[in-house]
């Protein structure tokens, strides 16, 4: 079955195609740009963005490129109950934002980085940190969607991995220099439409062609019990649990989540992200499932790359129509979210490395829209040098959202505790991550005592991430009782053979550490914290009127 030829869209077309979308997506950037400029703007749009912009934003935003192929890419390793892991627990780490989120609006409403109200809250070296980690994942980010982009174009048309790269990424620059924010947000709403319009014709027409329901009783000898199970222990230890606490991490962290957070009318931030929930679980899932159908029709991915499994199906059994239709939703897709990177670049650079560099008053609105524009054309150049190396998409989305597990509880506190404090919050960061990258890497031998002494440490974590899931939504004392519960419930299984996962032992560890560290420094300071001071040290960096998006 791998030997069946694959069609391809053929140069013109696929040029055709792209210009047609960069082009419609360039024009609505152009009618954006010729209002009067404003630095606010181009990094929130002025905090009033409406319900279906926003959650429209917020979906194309979760929903990218690389998340669908590694769903397939999660489908093919582990099974049916691969893409329900992967969709389903990112679809609920977008709900759980949103109690976070209303509280963060609530005390810091015109904010336009989470580092922002970091160095509000404590100082500089919080902000740096969360800023620097949000480099670090849009960067990786923006890298995933070039690396999306360029294998599938290889993949459909006459063009190299490298042009393909090339002209995805000039494309999504060029409508996302001159707006900013305002110009992702907008282009989203014409994204989304097409990307789910075009799953909904996609996914049945790939799971016919391959031959329907009966693949899965002539293909099941392609299937290890494992991989038959819904309730696989295998793909939940390895790509369920894992998952929980890198997207809870992304959820909480990740500076593209919260631009929209800041952007949204405050009224607004519960139907935003329980519309996008929905959007997201059910796209992602079902693209999902093609690399089932792949499994069980035993078909191996081109070159032995994951990535290419998703353009492979389609090129293999989608006709011309069907397949320029599969074309623009990837790329609807990956340029959704790779907008989305470059306006969380440009914002930090902005707001955070610029705007605090001199104090409000000093900083100068058209020199933080040139730092804002320079950072996206220096981001883009960078990712398509990494792009080169082809990663795996489903490894890098889940080593920055476990590093990033050792910044939830010390951001999270910092919102709600006053006695958390900038040493508390460094330290506890900085600890956590001393011991996650050992962890992670096989660097400390788990043999005997040690390996029990860190399965502790990771159970721990457990009722550190059921907690923080809890707490949003019904306040501390039930988050503490279903933290003890979880910890209770997990240690007879959990202790002994959990330090054999890595990826899941090493982000569990990560979330107990910085909540240890960050508890024990905070309860020995006396002098709480006014959060009020936050609205009043964060705010517009320009007078001129901000125009929100409608």
């Amino acid at each position: 079955m791998n030997d069946v030829q694959l069609n391809q869209l053929g140069g013109p077309l696929t040029l055709l195609l792209l210009a047609l979308f960069f082009g419609s997506t360039l024009l609505v950037s152009l009618s954006i740009s010729r209002r009067r400029e404003n630095a606010d703007g181009y990094m929130t749009a002025g905090n009033a963005v409406g319900l279906g912009v926003s959650a429209a934003s917020m979906t194309a935003t979760w929903i990218w490129a690389a998340s669908m192929y590694a769903s397939a890419t999660s489908g093919y390793t582990y099974g049916v109950s691969g893409p329900i892991h992967y969709g389903l627990w990112g679809a609920l780490m977008i709900l759980f934002i949103y109690p976070y989120g209303k509280r963060i609006r609530a005390i810091a409403p015109r904010a336009h980085t989470l580092a922002e109200v970091m160095f509000a809250r404590h100082g500089r070296s919080s902000q740096l940190m969360l800023a620097g980690s949000n480099i670090l994942g849009s960067m990786i980010s923006l890298t995933s969607n070039f690396i999306a982009g360029g294998a599938l174009i290889a993949m459909l048309s006459p063009f190299s991995f490298s042009q393909g790269i090339a002209v995805i990424a000039g494309g999504v620059l060029l409508y996302t220099l001159w707006s900013g924010f305002r110009a992702s947000v907008l282009t989203d709403f014409i994204q989304v439409c097409a990307m789910l319009g075009a799953v909904v014709i996609i996914i049945p027409a790939v799971f016919f062609a391959v031959g329907g329901a009966s693949i899965f009783e002539t293909g099941a000898s392609h299937v290890t019990p494992q991989q038959g199970s819904f309730f696989s222990s295998e793909a939940f230890l390895n790509q369920g649990a894992p998952y929980i606490a890198a997207v809870l991490a992304y959820a909480i962290g990740n500076q593209t989540i919260a631009q929209r957070l800041f952007a949204v009318r405050e009224d607004l931030i519960k139907k935003t992200f329980v519309t996008a929930t929905i959007g997201y679980g059910a796209t992602v899932i079902g693209v999902g499932m093609l690399g089932v159908v792949a499994l069980y029709a035993g078909i191996t991915p081109m070159d032995g790359d994951p990535n290419n499994l998703i353009p492979q199906l389609a090129a293999t059994y989608l006709g011309p129509v069907l397949l320029g239709v599969f074309f623009i939703m990837i790329i609807g897709a990956l340029a959704s979210t790779a907008d989305s990177d470059l306006s969380a670049l440009s914002s930090i650079m902005m707001a955070d490395v610029y705007g605090h560099a001199a104090t409000d008053k000093r900083a100068n609105p058209r020199t933080m829209l040139l730092v804002g524009r320079v950072t996206m054309v220096l981001a883009t150049a960078a990712a398509l040098y990494f792009a080169g190396s082809r990663m795996n998409i489903l490894d890098l989305l889940v080593l920055v959202g476990a590093i990033w597990g050792a910044l939830v509880f010390p951001v999270i506190a910092s919102f709600y505790w006053e006695r958390v404090t900038n040493k508390a919050f460094t330290l506890s960061v900085l600890s956590a991550l001393a011991l996650f990258f050992p962890v992670r890497f096989g660097w400390i031998p788990m043999d005997g005592a040690v390996g029990y002494v860190f399965d502790i440490v990771a159970v721990i974590g457990i009722g550190v991430v059921a907690g923080l899931m809890t707490f949003g939504f019904f306040g501390l004392r039930p988050a503490r009782i279903v933290g003890l519960l979880a910890i209770l419930a997990a240690a007879p299984f959990a202790i002994g053979f959990l330090h054999d996962y890595a990826v899941l032992s090493s982000s569990l560890i990560a979330y107990a550490v910085s909540t240890f560290v960050c508890t024990l420094m905070s309860f020995r300071n006396k002098i709480p914290f006014d959060f009020s001071l936050i609205a009043k040290r964060t705010g517009d960096f320009d007078t001129a009127q901000t125009h929100p998006a409608e």
